[in-house]
């Protein structure tokens, strides 16, 4: 399970890294979270959301927030996330979770995507914890 500690420090070293990265095109950006977004629901990933946080936050452009009823979905989820974005030439910068596979995230730099067990979801409540963020359509 990912700390809150963890996810800080994540967000640190994003912002530190901001200054030493290949800096993306908001189109880029688009098409990155619309392939996530796709691979997600090819694996019927449930409830999935897109918030643009690029007006309330550093860390990334977009957040994505899908969730499954097993650990068996939620890492075929995220399997195939990373298998399409890496087909689509994405690098990923960085996995949490993925042993637990009760929430596993994939950072793509500025796209990043939580893939949750639903009652993790349930828990942690992340939509409304950016209840700032816009929710895009996809």
């Amino acid at each position: 399970m990912i700390k809150p500690m963890q996810i800080l420090q994540l967000y640190l070293e994003r912002i530190k890294a901001t200054f030493n990265r290949e800096v993306y095109t908001i189109n880029n950006t688009q098409d990155i979270a619309r392939n996530a977004v796709q691979a997600a629901a090819g694996k019927k990933a449930q409830d999935i959301t897109v918030l643009d946080i690029r007006d309330i936050s550093i860390i990334a452009d977009y957040f994505i927030v899908c969730s499954g009823n097993s650990t068996t979905q939620v890492k075929s989820i995220a399997d195939e996330i990373k298998k399409r974005m890496q087909e689509h030439g994405y690098q990923l910068d960085h996995v949490e979770g993925y042993r637990e596979e009760k929430w596993i995230l994939l950072d793509y730099k500025d796209v990043v995507v939580h893939v949750f067990h639903s009652q993790e979801r349930e828990f942690y409540k992340l939509e409304k914890l950016w209840g700032d963020a816009k929710v895009v359509a996809y």
